[in-house]
């Protein structure tokens, strides 16, 4: 294992308007018009149960904001201009598939098992312990990730999740119901699973947000600095990577044969630059 970060490359082409035209095989992993909201039992904010696991599905675990505090130890120096990547292992990394539905207004997303496969293999090269769900109802979604945040990550570098479903303005599809990321990532904050604190999150997200046209953006890194302390505060919530394949409002497009443009181009970029 080396001490170098995972590569990754962010870039979306600009593409001219003829070209942001339906192809036959590109379809669209979003939510038609007309469409059921149903948003599970007991309908909070999350559209989940608030009992529905240990940590609670409103945020993953104790409620911050009463006092408690939490001590985690940092992988990672202070002003490190790197994550720490030297630990005994890389890490977990969750791909849910969502390709069938049970709401009727979702068709199936054809080409998503080429993303799974593709996202699998690219993640194993890179040393991941790749754990695979095709189809999973809120409930089973809630229990693996669960049970992927109570474990001890001590020697890992980080984590990464990635979600293949259908979605619009901010929610996401499973099986049954639709619900918030917020939903899942929670289980991963520092407060939740201090084994991961100060190690890269990676949520990859593979959905539509609305049913607006994008013609690309460009998004580049940016990076702060703080200063020296043997012992200092970190925001429960630090260290995250949550990727869209498209911004807010927006359709994100997928190939039946060869898999969605988000996927594809992020697979090619963990393959020609990931560290190994």
């Amino acid at each position: 294992m080396t001490d170098e970060c995972i590569a990754i490359k962010y870039e979306y082409i600009r593409k001219d308007q003829t070209s942001m035209l339906m192809p036959t095989l590109d379809k669209l992993d979003a939510q038609p018009t007309g469409r059921e909201k149903s948003t599970g039992s007991a309908g909070n904010s999350f559209g989940v149960n608030a009992t529905a696991s240990s940590k609670g599905s409103s945020g993953g675990g104790e409620d911050i904001s009463a006092g408690h505090k939490y001590t985690a130890y940092m992988p990672t120096e202070r002003h490190a201009s790197q994550y720490n990547m030297n630990h005994k292992n890389r890490g977990l990394a969750l791909i849910f598939n969502h390709e069938n539905f049970d709401i009727p207004s979702l068709k199936s997303r054809q080409g998503t098992n080429v993303d799974c496969e593709n996202l699998g293999a690219a993640l194993k090269k890179l040393h991941f312990q790749v754990n695979t769900y095709k189809d999973c109802k809120l409930r089973e979604i809630l229990k693996h990730v669960d049970h992927a945040a109570s474990q001890d990550h001590t020697d890992n570098d980080c984590i990464v999740v990635a979600i293949l479903s259908h979605g619009e303005h901010g929610y996401l599809y499973a099986k049954d119901v639709q619900y918030k990321l917020d939903t899942i990532w929670h289980y991963f904050s520092a407060h939740t699973c201090p084994t991961l604190a100060g190690k890269p999150k990676l949520f990859f997200i593979q959905a539509c947000q609305g049913d607006h046209f994008d013609p690309g953006v460009l998004m580049r890194r940016t990076e702060t600095d703080g200063e020296t302390s043997m012992s200092y505060k970190i925001p429960v919530h630090a260290d995250f990577l949550i990727a869209y394949s498209t911004i807010p409002g927006f359709y994100s497009w997928r190939n039946t044969t060869n898999g969605s443009w988000f996927m594809q181009s992020l697979v090619e970029e963990l393959n020609a630059n990931g560290t190994y």
